[in-house]
């Protein structure tokens, strides 16, 4: 009899122990969980932001390889066509690209012999490690997903009296478009690619403008100048930041040695972080299985 209570006292025992080791398992899981939940958190810009990267690279790419299908005079022709365009402007329609106006939707016409697709180019800056797709107007969709061509600026040709404005947003968690914008100084040099040739411009001006303040994007007689544009301050966009760039001679080599400086965080550091992000989702399924085993035993035992 009092072996059968003893034996009895032992099984209640180690229910007890595996009970405390279940409970602290339980433990461990839920601040694995939530680690994982955090770190997700973490990683959600750097994961859209490459995505991004590689759909925006996808459509440059397309751009690239369509332009190559259309004759050198087809090409000619269009460009004339811009330039023609360019030499009607009348600079005082400009308005504001982050205004409350409402923006006709879809394809604007006025660009449309520029286009390949949707595209009518593309913004490389180097210092930034940026390269995005340009599309004609900007209009929130054109802003959600890449560059857009200010209405009644220039397009962005190139031309003695020429001043083209490109636009896009800061602070998107899906997209940095121009979220670095602010660290460009004078001397660095961007690049503008449309369907005939690459154009280069160098930073000459950096302003910071309210938002009604349209001179400073003007076209200036005799200059052939392309702003980038952007709200300001970041995550507050109370004001506009203007970087202007005027035309410089443009070189492969120059464009090389320029790219070759660059050193993003991103490109640095993305992949070793989604490496880290794989681990801890590793452990926590290794750990989590571990649990169900654990609790499935317990089960056994009840």
């Amino acid at each position: 009899m009092q072996n059968n209570e003893n034996i009895i006292d032992d099984i209640k025992v180690k229910k007890k122990k595996k009970s405390k080791k279940g409970n602290s398992r339980k433990s461990n899981i839920l601040l694995m969980f939530v680690f994982f939940i955090g770190f997700s958190i973490l990683m959600y810009p750097f994961i859209t932001q490459w995505y991004y990267r590689v759909e925006s690279g996808k459509k440059i790419e397309k751009f690239e390889d369509e332009i190559k299908r259309l004759s050198p005079e087809e090409i000619e022709e269009r460009i004339n066509l811009a330039k023609a365009y360019n030499s009607t402007l009348d600079a005082s329609k400009l308005s504001d690209p982050y205004s409350n106006e409402e923006k006709e939707k879809g394809i604007a016409e006025y660009a449309r012999m520029l286009q390949i697709g949707e595209l009518i180019g593309h913004i490389e800056i180097p210092k930034i490690d940026e390269n995005l797709p340009i599309y004609a107007g900007t209009s929130e969709d054109i802003l959600q997903k890449g560059a857009g061509h200010l209405e009644g600026s220039s397009l962005p040709v190139g031309g003695i009296s020429t001043h083209a404005v490109i636009t896009a947003h800061r602070g998107l968690p899906t997209a940095a478009l121009f979220t670095k914008l602010d660290k460009l100084e004078k001397g660095d040099i961007f690049f503008v690619h449309n369907i005939q040739t690459v154009l280069a411009y160098e930073v000459d001006q950096i302003l910071v403008v309210e938002p009604t303040d349209f001179a400073p994007i003007l076209v200036q007689p005799g200059e052939d100048y392309v702003t980038l544009l952007t709200c300001t301050p970041y995550m507050i966009n109370s004001h506009r930041l203007l970087v202007r760039g005027h035309r410089v001679e443009y070189t492969p080599l120059e464009k090389s040695r320029t790219v070759s400086k660059r050193r993003s965080f991103f490109r640095k550091y993305f992949y070793w972080l989604l490496l880290f992000f794989l681990l801890v989702l590793i452990i926590f399924l290794y750990n989590f299985k571990k649990y169900l085993d654990v609790r499935k035993k317990l089960q056994n035992l009840n």
